[in-house]
């Protein structure tokens, strides 16, 4: 089964019944500091160039090996010298490794100094299961890169608010040709110089994502959060999730009914991520239908995220759909509605 036939929320809950494989307790140094003020001081990791050494790492599911193969290639041929984690190509169940292991191949790449980037190999269900147990103070001493998105949504929550480095929200690298094209093709060279340049990341909105149907219109800027809107319902706002005020939301979603979107959208409400926030930009929501005559996704989306009140902007390639584009996360980005973009200060220094 693909990640795009799993119910996301579905995954999630069998993940609470796996045996043997408790989530770890006890947070570990560099997780329990209180968050700064949203636009205190913070880092973006310098740019990639050749010689780099680069960390893959499974901190959810285990990746198809061929895949991983042909990612690793990939990076191979950017001049980067590509490691891999001591558990990164196990399986356990619908992980990758047990909790202990997924999460000390995360630690061991952040404290690595001359580790340049952690990229995961895939999505799936795990990352939230090892957040309490993540060590985020090599990160925040030595910032680099991480990459992906989907489940490492959480990931992405928790470096910014315990390590304040900007991220990646990009293609993982168990490269699946049909999912992200040639690795010559748009969706690699977007990854690429999102690493290895400081460009600005200028996304369109594109008539054909049904998101683009939800717009609210103006102009804002804020710093940029967000993710996969399953994961990021799962995080408790005095978790790892990090302070939204001022900020642009970004969600998508896959294989989510829209009761279910609505329902997420719903608990995100009514815990306050909206309050105070700048803007919303809207990614793609993947195989959602519901019964005739029932809401759809776009329905739902523009019924909970209208009456907000801020600059809302759908349409965005960024997620589970083909050919995803590459967007940073941490970084300041301003939502044009009347221009259909949204353009992200690039996360490399």
């Amino acid at each position: 089964m693909t990640d795009l036939q799993l119910s996301r929320r579905g995954v999630l809950a069998a993940g609470a019944a796996i045996g043997g494989a408790a989530v770890l307790a006890g947070a570990l140094p560099g997780t329990a500091a209180a968050e700064p003020a949203v636009d205190g001081a913070w880092r973006r990791p310098p740019k990639l160039v050749s010689g780099d050494r680069v960390r893959l790492v499974s901190p959810a599911a285990g990746p198809d090996h061929a895949r991983l193969d042909i990612g690793k290639k990939m990076l191979e041929s950017w001049g980067l010298v590509v490691e891999i984690g001591e558990h990164a190509l196990g399986r356990f169940g619908y992980l990758s490794a047990p909790d202990a292991d997924r999460a000390a191949d995360v630690n061991d790449a952040f404290a690595d100094p001359g580790v340049r980037a952690v990229f995961a190999t895939r999505g799936g269900w795990g990352t939230g299961r090892i957040m309490d147990a993540i060590d985020f103070t090599g990160m925040s001493e030595h910032p680099k890169f991480f990459v992906g998105y989907s489940d490492v949504t959480s990931m992405h929550m928790g470096i910014w608010r315990r390590a304040r480095v900007a991220t990646v929200h990009g293609p993982m690298l168990a490269w699946n040709t049909d999912l992200h094209g040639p690795t010559d093709g748009p969706a690699a060279l977007e990854l690429k110089s999102a690493l290895m340049s400081a460009e600005p990341v200028v996304l369109h909105r594109d008539p054909a994502i049904p998101s683009s149907g939800v717009e609210s219109p103006g102009k804002a800027t804020g710093r940029l959060f967000g993710g996969n809107l399953s994961i990021l319902v799962t995080e408790p706002r005095d978790g790892n999730a990090p302070r939204t005020e001022g900020g642009i939301l970004f969600f998508e979603d896959t294989n989510e009914a829209p009761y279910s979107v609505d329902r997420m959208l719903t608990e995100l409400l009514r815990d306050g991520w909206f309050d105070g926030i700048a803007g919303i930009a809207l990614g793609t929501f993947t195989s959602s239908v519901g019964n005739p005559g029932d809401w759809t996704i776009l329905d739902v989306l523009a019924d909970r995220l209208l009456p907000v009140g801020v600059p809302i902007l759908g349409g965005f390639n960024v997620g589970h759909e083909a050919r995803p584009h590459t967007m940073p996360f941490g970084t300041k980005a301003t939502i044009d509605t009347a221009a259909g973009t949204l353009t992200v200060t690039a996360a490399a220094s």
